[in-house]
């Protein structure tokens, strides 16, 4: 394949910075985390491809496998199994090789400057929103102990199996429906703001965000015993009228009964009415601004994100909650589900080759997909470090910056210094599906 426009490698790159005794490309072993909410055992995309990697590895069914994290974060950096590397993790590796990453990353972030992860949810987790960088630096300086960090935390899925999230707020008509058909709704909210959401329609955008979040705000405040009444009136509802056969889509009433299963008596249970239902295919992807609320409920996805912990919460979950501050910092612009899909590009050069490029600058993904009758595939050089997944397929994997050939198969993660090239040589039986997160200059 030719080199893609966007890796900007008309400049020669001279590896002798890095020093010739140094290896470039090598395996990484990446940290589980068994949060409460994921996938259990061999249902758990994130187990499937732990044990695809490493057949020593055994695999408890009855132990969730939520997250992989591919990258240098503090709380999981990746081991390096290879013993003639003297450095444990890649966070190591970095900062004594800093070159690797290339001339832009080094000297703007000096490591890393995204945590590349997969998901595997099975229980939704909370309706939250990341921070801003402004708004970041205030919460840390406030709350250490909660807000981590001052960096924000774009981030962006790809679904690897069908993927459904909640993300943004519905068009005004929509949440109006369900004021009529949810008394229980419209009575927390209470009349006068339900009266000026309904006003609000076929007025300017500023109107209809400004009665929205006056809405979405008395209803998260709301008492906690006035809420669960309402919300145990509502469940028993509906749940009669399922019993009965009649169809509760009108009501959002199926995933009602779910998360209400999931979490008993919690207001995110309302948030339903509010926020888009977003169901991905696999391929297909959101990308989740700073002060943008949603929710992952369930489904297994890759997950790029800005390197930070910060996470506002407000329901669906057992952790801290902010409501206040959730309820201050969202972007209350009303729009359709289908505004919340971020398309993939196609690289002109490389017709295998998918572009995630979202419009900050600390990632990009890619996605992969070579077809088993190409024998020989060579993977694009990029002006940036990046961590390499293989989800499905094998290959072996050559390049002048390795010292003995690699496997590649399910669930193998490679890390690919800046300017790196690799070379694969597929095996006939399944194509090749890859995602490669980068930093583009």
């Amino acid at each position: 394949m030719g080199e893609a426009p966007w890796t900007k490698t008309n400049q020669t790159p001279h590896r002798k910075t890095f020093g010739q005794s140094r290896q470039y490309v090598f395996l990484l072993s990446c940290p589980v985390q068994h949060y409460a909410w994921g996938k259990v055992g061999f249902s758990s995309e994130v187990a499937q491809l732990l044990a695809s990697s490493d057949p020593l590895v055994h695999i408890q069914e009855d132990k969730p496998y939520a997250e992989m994290w591919m990258g240098t974060h503090p709380r999981g950096d990746a081991v390096i199994p290879d013993i003639h590397i003297s450095e444990k993790t890649l966070g190591q590796w970095i900062t004594n090789n800093l070159n690797c990453l290339g001339p832009s990353v080094k000297e703007t972030y000096q490591d890393l400057p995204f945590l590349f992860k997969v998901l595997s949810v099975n229980t939704a987790l909370s309706i939250q929103a990341h921070p801003d960088k402004e708004l970041a630096v205030k919460l840390h300086a406030q709350a250490p102990e909660h807000y981590p960090d001052k960096n924000h935390k774009p981030e962006m899925a790809i679904a690897l199996t069908p993927f459904q999230a909640l993300c943004g707020f519905r068009p005004i008509q929509e949440i109006v429906g369900f004021l009529h058909k949810v008394p229980e709704l419209r009575l927390l909210i209470g009349n006068e703001a339900a009266e000026q959401l309904e006003q609000s329609m076929g007025q300017d955008l500023q109107a209809m965000s400004s009665a929205l979040r006056v809405s979405f705000t008395k209803m998260m405040k709301r008492e906690k015993k006035d809420f669960e009444e309402q919300l145990n009136i509502l469940v028993k509802r509906i749940s009669q009228q399922v019993a009965e056969g009649k169809d509760v889509t009108d009501s959002n009433g199926v995933l009602l009964l779910k998360l209400h299963a999931q979490y008993p008596g919690d207001i995110g249970c309302f948030v339903i009415y509010f926020l888009n239902l977003v169901i991905l295919q696999p391929g297909e992807a959101i990308f989740l601004q700073a002060n943008e609320p949603h929710a992952y409920l369930n489904g297994d996805c890759v997950e790029c994100m800005a390197c930070s912990d910060n996470t506002v919460r407000a329901g669906l979950t057992p952790k801290f909650i902010d409501v206040t501050t959730l309820c201050d910092m969202l972007n209350y612009t009303p729009a359709p589900s289908s505004s919340k899909l971020f398309p993939a590009v196609i690289d002109e050069s490389d017709p295998y080759v998918s572009i995630y490029n979202p419009p900050i600058p600390e990632f990009t993904v890619l996605k992969i997909k070579v077809p088993s009758t190409i024998p020989l595939y060579m993977m694009n050089k990029i002006e940036s470090a990046s961590i390499l997944l293989v989800v499905k397929g094998k290959a072996t994997g050559n390049s002048a910056a390795l010292k003995s050939e690699l496997s590649l198969q399910r669930g193998t993660v490679v890390f690919i210094a800046a300017n790196e090239s690799l070379s694969l040589e597929l095996s006939s039986e399944e194509d090749l599906l890859m995602f490669r997160a980068c930093c583009l200059p």
